[in-house]
């Protein structure tokens, strides 16, 4: 793509190193906030760089935060005792909107993944066992991405729970096998996460 400016083609380059940003939609993307007014593109900016220096992550949960805890986990209405097991936090997002869980979250930062490198130790479970613990949690609910990966975390850490009375389900199959939560429509989460299962149904 050849660009007038250089200025420009630097903008439109980083523009499209985000994800589902291809180069002619990054160029309209620049060239549109070159319309707006300097205030307006500063501000733009600003934001951005705020959200990037500020944003914490719940010392908790792990998920997003302005503080040290997010407002979920600091929500006395919120069911301390019934913790939602999720791979990151867009699928915390996907849950939320549903409507229909009135508990807190768990964030573990990924799956494990033999192939890809990814094992418990760079995930957050050894927080969340602790959490089952002190906590004195009655119910983990696991909203993975039902997939052999998937599985195969469920399967690890329910047997470091093996000793808990904690009772551990998974949302129900209404999500296809394969399927990633953050796409699935916000009916069919909503009643996967209301006709949860004993996981043991699942995981053999």
């Amino acid at each position: 793509m050849q660009l007038p400016s250089t200025l420009l083609e630097n903008s439109v380059a980083e523009f499209a190193k985000l994800p589902g940003i291809g180069k002619k939609t990054a160029l309209r993307l620049v060239l549109h906030l070159l319309k707006q007014e300097e205030a307006t593109t500063t501000h733009f900016s600003e934001v951005l760089q705020k959200m990037r220096k500020e944003i914490q992550f719940c010392q908790r949960c792990f998920n997003i935060s302005d503080g040290s805890i997010c407002s979920i986990c600091a929500n006395s209405g919120r069911k301390k005792d019934t913790i939602c097991v999720v791979e990151n936090i867009r699928d915390v997002i996907a849950i939320e909107n549903t409507q229909q869980f009135n508990g807190t979250y768990h964030v573990l930062g990924g799956i494990i993944s033999p192939l890809d490198g990814i094992g418990p130790e760079q995930l957050t479970i050894e927080p969340l066992i602790d959490r089952v613990s002190k906590d004195k949690v009655t119910e983990l609910i696991f909203a993975l991405n039902p997939n052999i990966q998937g599985d195969t975390t469920i399967y690890y850490i329910q047997k470091k729970l093996n000793k808990s009375n904690c009772l551990i389900t998974t949302i129900a199959r209404g999500i296809a096998f394969g399927g990633e939560l953050e796409y699935a429509d916000e009916m069919t989460l909503g009643k996967s996460i209301s006709n949860r299962q004993p996981i043991h149904q699942y995981i053999k």
